[in-house]
């Protein structure tokens, strides 16, 4: 009679507060360790849906959302494009632009990745308000990224200039950027999401990490 009257409490308490609930019974009075039994009721039950990989959906998408939302307002502060802000760099610089990106922390601010012929690479800073060159810094590196890049694009039919004029037709273009990771393409991230831009065709294809929409 009292265990009855245990539990008819437990399984109340976990109706009204929604969770999981530990009962202890006794067995009476022969002496016999209490027993736990777990109440789960409905509240209870986790809600998040996982990705094939395991994720959490749900993240990824709210993790997809401020990405576009941040791109919105570095857009929203630059008058030059990134196409623009490629040929600036180019004039001052000759040779093969394989990025361009807004400056993190100042997004009036084009960084352009620029690489000469036997791989030595400069990052030339153009504003991003009129399009003028601020400096062109020369990496002291041995060059060795700069040349994996140039056999990357051998072939291509398409430059970063190009990439970023076709991908502006998705969102306005923040960064472009060579992704050699597999087949080599255009990665463009814009205000509207994330792009590939095939290095022969242009064709511009959603991005997706373990995807690759080439020619």
């Amino acid at each position: 009679m009292k265990r009855n009257l245990v539990l008819a409490t437990v399984a109340a308490a976990a109706l009204i507060g929604g969770g999981t609930v530990a009962a202890y019974a006794g067995s009476g009075d022969d002496g016999a360790s209490p027993r736990q039994s777990d109440v789960r009721v409905a509240g209870d039950r986790d809600d998040t849906q996982k990705d094939d990989d395991g994720g959490d959906r749900r993240d990824s998408r709210d993790d997809d959302r401020d990405d576009r939302d941040e791109a919105r307002s570095q857009a929203g502060r630059t008058g030059v494009t990134a196409a623009e802000a490629i040929a600036a760099a180019l004039e001052r610089t000759p040779g093969t632009a394989v990025s361009a990106e807004l400056d993190d922390d100042d997004s009036r601010v084009w960084e352009v990745t620029v690489v000469e012929g036997d791989g030595t690479e400069h990052d030339v800073r153009v504003s991003a308000g009129d399009g003028k060159v601020l400096s062109d810094r020369r990496d002291d590196d041995d060059g060795r990224e700069g040349r994996a890049d140039l056999a990357a694009l051998k072939g291509a039919s398409v430059d970063a200039r190009e990439a970023a004029d076709a991908a502006a037709a998705k969102g306005v273009v923040v960064e472009i950027d060579l992704d050699d990771d597999g087949p080599a393409v255009w990665k463009a991230e814009t205000t509207k999401g994330e792009w590939n831009v095939g290095l022969k065709s242009g064709a511009v294809t959603p991005h997706h990490d373990d995807d690759r929409d080439d020619d």
